[in-house]
């Protein structure tokens, strides 16, 4: 599936690191620049249901709109004079180029930033949402980044297991662990090698 662009309505896990495994964010203001990003190009065609920023790899859980979807959110929050129907994996291109193209201007840096093309995988049971979204939150404990997950910043763990405004799909994602006490229950579980195993994730 790496090649093949991504279809609206489908639920999908876009995951990508750093080209020659190099860094995406080496200061904290990249985290908060990458997500503002992100809720610019991919907010008008895509829900999101969980994220993990770590130094050179990221996560993203997706669920792609409808055109008749996108077109409704163009109405809710007239981003644009005239609504222009976007492909989803031209929106992520657009989203990685217009990082990349800060990152080096800010680093001094050159040439490709990310590896291409993004990877991304098609979600397609209930069993494999609740899998994937404890895989991303799980991620910086289990790349030895801080010793519980729960304290990294810059995930959808604590925007999900609060009552804050967020742009994460909160309900939806309570309603098929079965509320808060179960998403927490169910992080809790030590199953990061069964999680990898299950969801067949190429290596970050």
């Amino acid at each position: 599936m790496p090649n093949k662009p991504l279809q609206f309505g489908q639920y999908y896990h876009i995951y990508n690191r750093g080209n020659n495994r190099e860094n995406l964010f080496v200061e904290p203001r990249n985290y908060p620049y990458f997500l503002r990003l992100f809720a610019k190009h991919i907010q008008p065609v895509a829900q999101t249901f969980a994220y993990c920023l770590l130094p050179n790899h990221f996560h993203f859980f997706i669920r792609t709109r409808t055109p008749e979807e996108q077109e409704s959110y163009h109405r809710v929050h007239k981003i644009e004079p005239i609504f222009k129907l976007r492909q989803p994996s031209r929106a992520f291109n657009n989203m990685f180029i217009a990082y990349a193209r800060a990152f080096n201007k800010a680093t001094g840096r050159t040439g490709v930033l990310f590896e291409t093309p993004f990877r991304r995988k098609l979600v397609d049971s209930d069993a494999y949402f609740i899998v994937l979204i404890a895989y991303i939150h799980r991620n910086p404990q289990k790349h030895g980044l801080v010793r519980d997950f729960r304290t990294w910043k810059w995930s959808s763990f604590g925007a999900l297991s609060s009552t804050g405004p967020t742009r994460i799909q909160r309900d939806e994602v309570l309603a098929w662990f079965g509320g808060l006490d179960a998403f927490l229950d169910w992080h809790a579980r030590d199953v990061d090698d069964e999680i990898g195993s299950i969801l067949a994730i190429e290596p970050i």
